[in-house]
């Protein structure tokens, strides 16, 4: 619909089914709006979100040709693309819209002055109409799509993701640091509840990936640069040599004599230099720790000694989304923390889990060479740690959130224990049983009816695990507060203690900075809302699955690397991307070239100062690049020619809801 000479403008005031009208007198809101200059109809609705209020919204643009649209209701990020919709198909450009948030900015901050929350709905939605007078047709940023996607990360959440874009007919790269795909899965043995064999559902979904024709792999491999915006991103990948070839493998494999602590299974065992790190891995082939490796000579039946060596190759990517998927670190306790590092018989879950697997011929449970009659888990160690009590770590900050998995794999591991061990005692302290899967909480109940002690302690007094004295019949000792029973202060003599280790995220910084993604205060890579955005980030075309988000369990994390995956053939799918329209946008008659906006501006490539000829003369001109501006505004507040603003949101538009706020309503006094 052609933007018309007069201004026919329908104020709508949504009841949010009690929320707005609740505490605001929205019969009188809509009565007083009625009367402003513009305003050709003005309507409350219980629900404007509803069917029947979008019908009447079309309604009224077509049978009385309204061609701008005030709503009042909840907050935009809810139903301003609901509302957008319902103009389109009305036939009216869905950019003469405005949204006024009445619920957050008004009925929810003012539930007890029913009179003064009328008051502000009326200046709100007046504000409201005064920008939408000002308001002009936009259209979407349409941008040609990549039908590629980047997947950075090749543990379960990489895979899944990876596989679920290309299933839809997108091409696929996925990037593994590591030389081998899998990530911490298969570190496992089992997963609960199913108790399935985590090494073969893994296997199972690597072979559809590797498979997979539209699925290439890069192992051995980091990101190095990303340019470009969403829809047409260009990443660098850098691959390095596997170090040996089909060939000579499984002779260099033999012939290799250096070995370092094995972090497949937390340090417990060494493994050469060139490896596999378990049977059946993937990619198959042996690779070169080029970490660890120091150039030493390796000689194949007496020959010639071979000096390996790292070609890294470096390959371009343009895909038109990515998505972000490295994963998590389990917390590594401190020097002391517990005895940990200090006292042998001090180990973390994820080593006993590694413990049991390399020795699951065994009929006796052993460790450091003992017997282990009495075994103790505490649970929180790295997780829900507390301002002033916990000591914070290298980065000044305390690790203040639920790894929410702990829980559930200690008591899966107890259960394994007792099945395997039942002449084992089992302790268990806690601070709360955090059991809250489908299925989990069983472990919890039959832990308990099994025979399992538990001992749960505050926060902020931890328990104390100390080595015990000389000739006693246990080498540790644990003194320990139990809330349980009045605070009594019990000592627990145990042969091994466990400690069930949070969730951290991975050091990734150079990355983050590269995808100008945000972390949230735990750290962990941000979402832009959890409900409504829950796996995108502010940054169009990126998006998170798996646990570099937060702590998640594996079936987490392979739905939400199905969400990722989602979102991503969305976006690509019919190989265009649309973006919102408001952006930077400059006045070349007003600008000279100054490049203030340029020096403020923490978007690469969203604007620059460019030479024209006008006239027969060289002149400087801003120009924007829509894709990558994110219109924040830092340009418009700096240029000191008001060259610049913002499509939607202009200076013209903000001093009218301005003035409209402070000024009076006529017969206020009448209306509310």
């Amino acid at each position: 619909m052609p933007d018309n000479d007069k201004l026919k403008i329908a104020v709508y005031t949504c009841y949010c089914g009690g929320n707005i009208s609740d505490v605001v007198d929205c019969e009188k809101v809509a009565k007083a709006m009625g009367s402003q200059p513009d305003v050709v109809v003005s309507r409350t609705d219980m629900s404007l979100c509803s069917d029947a209020g979008q019908s009447q919204i079309e309604q009224d643009i077509r049978e009385l040709g309204v061609n701008r649209v005030v709503i009042g209701s909840c907050a935009p990020t809810l139903h301003e693309v609901t509302f957008r919709n319902a103009l389109i198909r009305a036939g009216l450009n869905p950019y003469l819209y405005q949204h006024v948030g009445l619920r957050e900015q008004d009925s929810w901050v003012h539930s007890n002055d029913h009179a003064g929350a009328t008051r502000k709905a009326m200046h709100l939605m007046k504000a409201g109409i005064a920008k939408a007078r000002l308001l002009h047709p936009l259209e979407p940023i349409r941008l040609q799509a990549e039908k590629q996607a980047l997947v950075i990360g090749g543990g379960v959440a990489g895979l899944r993701a990876a596989l679920d874009i290309a299933q839809q007919g997108l091409r696929v790269v996925l990037v593994e640091k590591s030389p081998f795909v899998g990530g911490r899965m298969a570190q496992l043995e089992a997963v609960f509840p199913t108790h399935e064999n985590a090494r073969d559902l893994l296997r199972g979904l690597i072979k559809k990936v590797v498979n997979h024709p539209g699925i290439k792999i890069y192992t051995q491999a980091e990101v190095m640069g990303v340019a470009g915006y969403v829809g047409n991103y260009c990443a660098q990948v850098i691959q390095h040599s596997r170090g040996v070839t089909e060939e000579n493998a499984e002779a260099l494999l033999s012939a290799c004599q250096q070995e370092v602590p094995d972090e497949f299974n937390y340090g417990l065992t060494r493994r050469k230099t060139i490896y596999r790190p378990y049977p059946g891995c993937y990619p198959p082939l042996p690779a070169v720790d080029w970490d660890n490796y120091q150039g030493e000579p390796i000689s194949l039946n007496g020959g010639e000694p071979i000096v390996l060596e790292d070609v890294p190759t470096s390959v371009d990517v343009n895909v038109g989304a990515i998505v972000v998927a490295t994963g998590f670190d389990p917390y590594e306790p401190r020097q002391g923390e517990y005895g940990y590092g200090e006292l042998k018989e001090v180990v973390t879950l994820p080593q006993l889990i590694r413990h049991l697997a390399l020795s699951k011929a065994n009929h006796a449970l052993e460790w450091n060479g003992h017997p282990v009659r009495d075994v103790a888990f505490i649970h929180c160690v790295g997780s829900r740690e507390i301002e002033g009590v916990d000591e914070p770590h290298e980065d000044g900050r305390i690790n203040n959130y639920c790894s929410r998995v702990c829980c559930t794999a200690t008591l899966h591991t107890t259960e394994e224990l007792r099945q395997h061990f039942p002449g084992l005692n089992i302790y268990d302290l806690y601070q709360d049983i955090r059991t809250y899967g489908r299925g989990h909480e069983d472990y919890y109940r039959d832990a308990l009816l099994g025979g399992v002690r538990f001992v749960r302690y505050h926060g902020e007094e931890h328990p104390q695990v100390t080595a015990a004295s000389a000739g006693d019949t246990h080498p540790v000792l644990i003194r320990v507060k139990d809330s349980l029973t009045y605070n009594e202060e019990l000592e627990i003599p145990v042969d091994l203690v466990v400690l069930a280790v949070g969730m951290q995220p991975r050091q990734i910084d150079k990355l983050v900075n590269m995808l100008k993604v945000s972390r949230g205060t735990d750290r962990f890579l941000l979402e832009v809302h959890p409900k409504l955005r829950p796996v995108e980030t502010a940054v169009n075309g990126v998006v998170l699955a798996g646990t570099a988000q937060g702590p998640m369990n594996i079936q987490e994390s392979l739905s939400a690397a199905s969400a990722a995956a989602a979102k991503v053939v969305a976006l690509l799918g019919r190989g265009r991307v649309e973006l919102q329209p408001f952006v930077a946008a400059v006045d070349a008659e007003k600008c000279n070239g100054t490049g203030a906006c340029v020096e403020i501006c923490e978007y690469e490539g969203a604007i620059a100062v460019q030479t024209f000829t006008e006239n027969g003369k060289e002149v400087k001109r801003a120009v924007v690049t829509p894709a990558n501006c994110s219109g924040c505004g830092a340009c418009v507040a700096v240029c000191p020619n008001h060259a610049i603003n913002v499509q939607g949101w202009t200076l013209s538009q903000y001093e009218a809801m301005v003035d409209a706020i402070a000024s009076d309503i006529p017969n206020m006094a009448e209306v509310a």
